[in-house]
């Protein structure tokens, strides 16, 4: 008991010290500031004008010409006639033009709809209609994607650095002034008009464009800047897509705000990604989950330990890989968080413990009044509610989906999307008092002990077998236990005749996998209900270009081989094993044959 105690006050002591280190970067900026993005940005260049800001492809660009060209992209979009307000929809890879032009943009005041760079079809004309830009830039990777376009009503001008589909940008840059332009473009502004639109990844429908305030934008890319102690001395490794909040806010802000430099790749590669960490001198790194599982599923590297990265953050890093990463790679400090592109529920792991995707102390609880947990229904996704219309907290222990109070403060404020009816689809009434409103973040999660935050699944993602609601991030743990498996993408599916949905993985091997004992193996690590009934052999997991799993169109192709066009097995209650589904065993359980 003493021993507990000792421990117990000792994180209690790391936490409080993290936090009041961290109270510079994450007091919340007021709505009514004038004191606006670029502001700090240019405030950082003055500081480290010679400082290397980005590595890539072989190039250097120091904090000064980072801001020369961004000065040029401000004073051509006023050429252009472009003022305060208006949308500009910049559609590039990464490279650091990408990070110069938002910049620019920003110096006069326009808001930079950053476009999913491998959009292509309905998904990109969608995505450009639905924020009407003025015009779109776009990379040297765009202009299969922008031919297309000219077959549909976009008709907004494009230019092009680097590409051939639009009008050349790098001369008309090239002969702009490199001074800055004068403030007065965006003096009228404050932290509370809008800065960015991102875009959701659009697993379950097309991409919604979420506005985002000056001051989130601030906010988010001063995040980790206290926890991961960073400074000038620091190299921050980012190869997570700039059109996405962490790769492209969180981890260019820790670094353009203090001096350090970015080492940046176009996309991910697991086989170049240590000799980058060590060769580079990467003291910092930022992943998605999915990343930290592809680097452990390769080959032991020779640089693996060799490199001089000491923290990192990320989230979606999975509670059964956590110690190994660390461990393997020999990275002391790895700070998970949870947030969402357009969500007002934000929440840290500052101590690191291992799983956990944030923290609300006992202590601290008045400071986090505005986030709760309520338990809801896995069939109808629905809140479940009291006898007095009000929803039911869940208690420690209890999964329940989390919720942000919607207020007007910065902590608070729902931002929304450009599409006034999609915000309110996210919004919850009359919660916990007449009239309150909350925003659901679609997201479940528990609460355990010490005020730790475990994310348990995504609501949609949770489905009801055998009379049990089952979790497919709990599934996909289990999998990836496996010998074998490198991937596993977990939904449910239905099978006629029974009720609930069937547990089925779509999952990528790597090696040899043996099918003989593979549900010997499930049984022993899952209840029952929980293993999956069918598994699907894909070549390449489905996934955005984030990492995020996509489901839709599996669950839609379900356990039909000929439907899937991959191998699928399935738990053959006769033989105790997973056995493969022929079209006559696929007519046998499609007609109630098989009974599971």
């Amino acid at each position: 008991m003493v021993i507990g105690l000792i421990k117990s006050a000792a994180r209690e002591a790391k936490t409080v010290r993290i936090l009041l280190r961290a109270k510079k970067w994450l007091d919340p900026i007021k709505n009514e500031s004038t004191e606006l993005l670029a502001d700090d940005l240019e405030a950082a260049v003055d500081a480290y004008r010679a400082n290397i800001a980005f590595i890539f492809e072989g190039r250097t660009t120091s904090y000064g010409e980072l801001d020369e060209q961004a000065n040029r992209v401000a004073h051509w979009a006023l050429d252009q006639g472009l003022k305060a307000g208006d949308t500009v929809a910049l559609f590039m890879e990464n490279r650091p033009d990408y990070v110069a032009v938002w910049f620019g943009l920003s110096k006069i005041g326009v808001v930079p709809a950053l476009v999913n760079a491998n959009l292509i079809g309905e998904a990109l004309v969608h995505s450009l209609k639905t924020v009407e830009p003025k015009l779109i830039i776009t990379g040297a990777k765009q202009d299969s994607a922008i031919r297309s376009l000219e077959m549909v009503q976009i008709r907004q001008p494009v230019w092009t650095l680097g590409g051939k589909a639009g009008e050349p940008l790098t001369a008309e840059l090239a002969a702009m002034p490199c001074a800055r332009p004068d403030r007065v473009h965006r003096a009228h502004l404050t932290n509370a008009d809008i800065g960015f639109y991102f875009y959701t990844s659009g697993t379950t429908g097309l991409p919604k464009a979420a506005k985002m305030s000056i001051a989130r934008v601030r906010n988010m890319m001063r995040s980790f800047i206290s926890p991961l102690e960073m400074s000038a001395k620091d190299r921050v490794y980012i190869t997570l897509p700039l059109y996405h909040g962490t790769g492209g806010l969180c981890a260019v802000g820790i670094a353009l705000y203090t001096g350090a430099s970015v080492l940046l790749r176009e996309k991910f590669s697991a086989g170049r990604f240590w000799n980058d960490c060590a060769d580079f001198g990467v003291t910092t790194i930022v992943y998605i989950g999915e990343v930290c599982r592809y680097l452990l599923n390769q080959p032991a590297h020779a640089k693996e330990r060799k490199h001089k990265v000491r923290k990192g953050f990320g989230n979606g890093l999975r509670p059964e890989i956590w110690g190994s990463f660390r461990k393997r790679f020999n990275i002391p400090r790895l700070i998970e968080f949870y947030g969402s592109t357009e969500g007002n529920v934000k929440l840290m792991n500052f101590d690191g413990e291992t799983g956990a995707c944030g923290r609300i102390p006992p202590y601290a609880a008045k400071y986090f009044d505005h986030i709760a947990f309520v338990k809801v229904d896995p069939e109808t996704e629905a809140p479940l509610r009291d006898e007095d219309g009000r929803c039911v907290r869940a208690g420690r222990g209890e999964t329940g989906e989390a919720l942000g109070r919607i207020g007007s403060d910065m902590t608070t404020r729902f931002e929304g999307y450009h599409d006034r009816q999609a915000s309110e689809a996210k919004i919850l009434r009359s919660v916990f008092e007449e009239g309150d409103a909350w925003f659901r973040t679609g997201d479940l999660m528990r609460r355990g002990d010490h005020g730790y935050i475990y994310f348990v699944d995504r609501l949609g993602d949770t489905y009801r077998w055998k009379g049990e609601n089952v979790s497919t991030n709990e599934v996909a743990d289990a999998l990836a236990g496996v010998p074998g498996v490198e991937t596993a993408n977990v939904y449910g599916v239905p099978i006629p005749g029974t009720d609930g949905k069937a547990g089925m993985a779509s999952i990528t091997t790597i090696g040899y996998l043996d099918y003989k004992d593979v549900l010997d193996k499930l049984s022993s690590r899952l209840p029952k209900y929980a293993v999956p009934v069918f598994i699907r052999e894909q070549q390449e997991a489905s996934t955005t270009t984030t990492f995020k799993y996509r489901k839709r169109d599996l669950v839609k192709e379900g356990f039909d081989p000929e439907a899937a066009g991959d191998r699928v097995w399935y738990a053959d209650p006769e033989t105790g094993r997973y056995e493969l589904v022929t079209p006559e065993t696929y007519k046998k359980i499609a007609s109630g044959g098989v009974k599971f």
